[in-house]
């Protein structure tokens, strides 16, 4: 029931005396009659709180209420007009410089008859609420069992409230996109909000809209793995029957996801036998058979990645994630591999490699203690799968070497220095990168002075000194005297490619 229905009930007789912005068209919360003269203590927000003004003895007192009230989040005061005969203007004052809404009670109105009026209001409501809900779940259930697809049922409760909704994962597949898919940089704080929110349904926000995030399904486990439900707008300013048609949606979504997994599940044995056959050597014509009946296109140029997942679930979870991923470029299949790690052979494209790894850096967030280490193979055919399969172990090796929780190295990129650096022992790099680093490392928690970050910011400028100021922010002077004090410090001429490389391994090293 809304606070503007509640005024308008003749049997009443409220009178509305100050409102504040938009309360009339909310929800009322929960009701709490009191006369103490700071009763914010009890109260956790959004109560409408009925008083019949016994705690007022002088005109401050009205402030010492209001600000009790309001200060926490309490939107409304229902003041009886018994015990003063009048609302009294200090009370009306002090709800004005708050922005509380107050409303009159007239004298032959008791607490408990309003108290009752919303009550029953409320139950009539759930009544025809949880009939209104009843009839959108069969609806929902026989458009299901008619074969309509999960894009037109969310199209339909789009259109329903007003809102349009999209179904994700949070490596960014669009399982649903909506009349629009969202653009990286939203994807990547929607991913984020939902992986690290301490409670769903949560609220997204980027520079210019707001997303709604309900899980699908009651019990959706990891969320590293769950799909999400993408709605734009805030849902804390929606309808009870609105927010209930997207939990009906969410349930909906889970029945279909179920569908889905169970038919990849059905896959995998078949890309695991095509696995074993590109291991063992078998020929061509039987791997690529398997391919096909597993789904992928055996014909085209393929690549072939790697991953793990350290320290963060079982292994059904890193499998799940990989085989999110693979849906998102095309027909890919994925299965475990004979050395415990994960093995997907994916169509070839040119942006391959960027798009793991923002589908992947999106799940650093939620990763917690755990690591995801991804290689990924050149170019093959299905003919030389076997070496592109070293080819992807040799660079998730190299990934697995670093530190941070997400990492995608290519098979290009292990025929540099990354190459190098995978092969040492973690005391040796950590040994190296103290010997040439440490006397930086050491200025820098004293003083604080940023002397690794411009260092970082120098090599990465190809040792440019206008474009190291810009992308710091900093003066040209200000970049060369901390240069200078590095190389006092480490003893290295950074002019000097031999130094320079020096520095540059240690930092790869830290």
């Amino acid at each position: 029931m809304l606070l503007g229905e509640l005024l308008d009930a003749p049997e009443l007789g409220l009178r509305l005396l100050h409102s504040a912005g938009g309360v009339l068209d909310r929800p009322i919360g929960r009701l709490v009659t009191t006369d103490l003269l700071e009763p914010g203590r009890y109260l956790s927000g959004g109560e409408v709180v009925l008083t019949g003004l016994v705690w007022r003895r002088q005109a401050d007192d009205s402030e010492v209420f209001v600000a009790s009230v309001a200060g926490r989040g309490a939107t409304t005061i229902l003041a009886g007009k018994a015990q003063l005969g009048d609302v009294p203007p200090d009370l009306v004052d002090a709800c004005r410089r708050y922005e509380v809404t107050l409303i009159e009670v007239p004298v032959e109105i008791a607490f408990a008859d309003i108290t009752e009026y919303v009550a029953a209001a409320g139950s009539a409501e759930t009544g025809a609420r949880l009939s209104a809900s009843l009839v959108r779940q069969r609806q929902l259930l026989s458009s299901i069992a008619a074969g309509r697809s999960l894009d037109e049922l969310a199209a339909r409760i789009s259109a329903e409230i007003g809102h349009d909704c999209r179904v994700l994962t949070p490596t960014g597949r669009h399982v649903v996109p909506g009349p629009g898919e969202l653009d990286d940089a939203a994807m990547d704080v929607v991913t984020k909000c939902f992986l690290t929110a301490d409670r769903t349904p949560a609220v997204a926000t980027t520079s210019d809209a707001a997303y709604s995030l309900f899980p699908v399904g009651s019990g959706f486990g990891n969320r590293l793995t769950a799909w999400v439900l993408v709605i734009d707008g805030d849902h804390n300013q929606w309808s009870r029957d609105h927010v209930e048609a997207v939990h009906e949606l969410s349930a909906i979504a889970a029945l279909d996801r179920a569908r889905r997994d169970e038919g990849r599940r059905a896959l995998r044995p078949l890309v695991a036998d095509a696995l074993a056959l590109v291991e063992s050597g078998a020929p061509q014509a039987e791997v690529a058979a398997r391919l096909r009946q597993a789904g992928a296109h055996s014909e085209r140029p393929m690549v072939v990645a790697v991953a793990e997942l350290r320290d963060d679930g079982p292994s059904e979870v890193a499998l799940s994630l990989l085989e999110d991923v693979a849906l998102t470029v095309g027909p890919a299949v994925v299965a475990p591999g004979r050395d415990g790690l994960l093995v997907g052979f994916l169509p070839s494209t040119p942006e391959l490699p960027e798009h793991l790894r923002r589908a992947f850096g999106r799940l650093g967030p939620g990763l917690n203690r755990g690591r995801l280490a991804v290689g990924i193979s050149g170019e093959t055919s299905i003919d030389a799968l076997a070496g592109a399969l070293e080819e992807a172990r040799f660079a998730q090796r190299a990934a697995g070497a670093g530190r941070a929780p997400v990492s995608v190295v290519t098979s290009d990129e292990v025929a540099s220095h990354v190459l190098l650096l995978a092969t040492l022992p973690d005391d040796v790099r950590r040994t190296y990168s103290h010997r040439v680093l440490g006397t930086v490392l050491d200025h820098d928690r004293r003083t604080h002075a940023d002397l690794l970050a411009t260092l970082q910011a120098f090599l990465a400028c190809s040792c440019s000194w206008t474009r190291t100021a810009e992308s710091l922010h900093l003066h040209v002077n200000t970049v060369r005297y901390r240069i200078e004090r590095v190389e006092q410090l480490t003893g290295r001429d950074l002019s000097r490619l031999e130094d320079r490389v020096d520095v540059f391994l240690a930092l790869k090293s830290l």
